[in-house]
C-alpha cells in the first residue's frame, strides 16, 4: 500500500476563484498567472478550471505548448520574455505574446525580423526594481519596436512591490509612488496591465484594460493580514495524510532528532507520513498546526525527511490510520504559512514529485 500522503486539488474552487476574480477584474481582462505549475497545483489542472480567464501567463517557455496540447485556445503571454534567440521559434509557432523588457532583447528582434505578426507587451519599471524600461523611454521603445517589421506592440505593463493593504501607502515603493513613477502611462485606459491579486482586489486607481492575478486564483490571500474567506476564495488545495504510529511519552522523555521537543506532562504523540522529502519545510517551527478530528493540534520536534511528530494529548479518538489535514479546507494554508513564517506560495510550489496528486469537484 501506498504512503497515505496526498494532495487533493479541488477543481470545483479553482473554477470559482477564478469567477470570482473575473469579477473583481470588471470589464479589464483576466490573465491567470499560471507559472511555477499553477503554483504546486497542475498546469493542466489550470487550463481546464480557468476557462472564466482571457489569457494565461507563463514563465517557462514550454509551459507555452504544455497549455496549447491540453486545450488553451485563448492567449497565452510569456511574461519575463525569451531567454535566447530560439525561443521565439516556439513563442510564434504556438500563437503566444511575449514581454520585451530590455535593450538586448529590441536587439535580437531586429536581428531576427521580419516575423510573422509577433505580438509584444513592453515592461516598464516603475520601483521594482528588476526588470523594465524607464517610464521615460517608453515612447521611444515604441517607436522602436514597431519599426521592426512583422513586431505589434501591444501595449505596457508593470509590476507593484507593494499592493497590499498591510503596506502604508506612504512609505517607500507604494503603489501610489509607482504610479507616480509612471507618470501619464498610469492613466492608460487601454493597452495597459499594472494590477495584480492585490491591487485588483483593494485598489480600484490602478487603471488600464488587464489585469494579471496570480495567487488568488488558488485561494490565497495576497495579503496575510486580510484573511482569503474576507475576500470569497476557497482553499483549491488540501495536503493530508494519516497518523501511522502513536507514542505515549512520560514528562522528561524526547522525542525525535535532537530531541527538540521534551515532554512536560503524560503526552501521546502521533508519527504523520509527511517529512522534509514531501515538501514539508524542516525549519518548520513547534507549535505550527495540523487539523485532526476537527481541532488543532501542535506540531512538535524536528520534522524529518519521511515522517512529522504531532502532539494528540488534547485531541479525541486518535488511533493508527485517523486522517490528518496538513492544509486545505480546514486549516489555510495562509495559517500555515503564517507560523513557519513565509507566505503560502512558498508552501504550495515547495511539494515534491513523490506526492500523490488527485482532484475531486469541490
Amino acid at each position: 500500500m501506498a504512503r497515505p500522503i496526498k494532495a487533493t486539488i479541488h477543481m470545483g474552487s479553482l473554477r470559482r476563484n477564478a469567477e470570482k476574480m473575473k469579477r473583481v477584474a470588471g470589464q479589464r481582462s483576466l490573465w491567470a498567472v499560471v507559472k511555477a505549475n499553477a503554483y504546486g497545483h497542475g498546469l493542466e489542472r489550470a487550463v481546464k478550471a480557468f476557462e472564466a480567464a482571457d489569457g494565461l501567463a507563463v514563465i517557462d517557455l514550454f509551459d507555452i505548448e504544455r497549455a496549447r496540447r491540453a486545450g488553451w485556445d485563448k492567449r497565452i503571454l510569456l511574461m519575463q520574455g525569451f531567454f535566447k534567440p530560439e525561443d521565439l521559434k516556439i513563442v510564434q509557432a504556438f500563437d503566444a505574446e511575449c514581454v520585451i523588457h530590455n535593450q538586448e532583447g529590441i536587439k535580437v528582434l531586429q536581428s531576427l525580423a521580419p516575423f510573422r505578426d509577433l505580438q509584444v507587451h513592453i515592461k516598464l519599471n516603475s520601483g521594482m526594481n528588476r526588470f523594465g524600461f524607464k517610464p521615460e523611454e517608453e515612447p521611444l521603445v515604441r517607436q522602436t519596436l514597431q519599426a521592426i517589421e512583422g513586431v505589434t506592440v501591444m501595449g505596457v505593463m508593470t509590476h507593484f512591490a507593494n499592493a497590499c493593504p498591510l503596506y502604508e501607502m506612504d512609505h517607500g515603493v507604494s503603489v501610489a509612488n509607482q504610479i507616480k513613477a509612471l507618470g501619464a502611462i498610469a492613466e492608460r485606459k487601454e493597452g495597459a496591465c499594472f494590477a495584480n491579486s492585490a491591487a485588483a482586489l483593494w485598489l480600484p486607481q490602478v487603471k488600464g484594460d488587464a489585469v494579471r492575478i496570480g495567487i488568488s486564483l488558488y485561494g490565497i490571500t495576497p495579503d496575510p493580514m486580510v484573511p482569503s474567506r474576507d475576500i470569497d476564495i476557497e482553499p483549491a488545495m488540501t495536503l493530508s495524510s494519516e497518523i501511522i504510529a502513536i507514542q505515549d511519552v512520560n514528562p522528561g522523555d524526547s522525542v525525535g532528532y535532537g530531541s527538540a521537543f521534551t515532554a512536560t506532562r503524560p503526552s501521546r504523540i502521533a508519527v504523520v507520513a509527511c517529512g522534509f522529502a514531501d515538501g514539508y519545510l524542516r525549519l518548520t517551527p513547534a507549535g505550527t498546526p495540523v487539523w485532526i478530528n476537527g481541532v488543532l493540534a501542535p506540531v512538535v520536534g524536528r520534522i524529518a525527511m519521511d515522517v512529522m511528530t504531532v502532539d494528540v494529548t488534547d485531541v479525541a479518538e486518535v488511533t493508527v490510520g485517523t486522517p490528518v489535514e496538513l492544509w486545505g479546507k480546514h486549516l489555510r494554508v495562509d495559517e500555515v504559512a503564517a507560523a513557519c513564517g513565509t507566505i503560502a506560495a512558498e508552501l504550495l510550489c515547495c511539494i515534491t514529485a513523490r506526492v500523490p496528486f488527485v482532484e475531486d469537484n469541490e
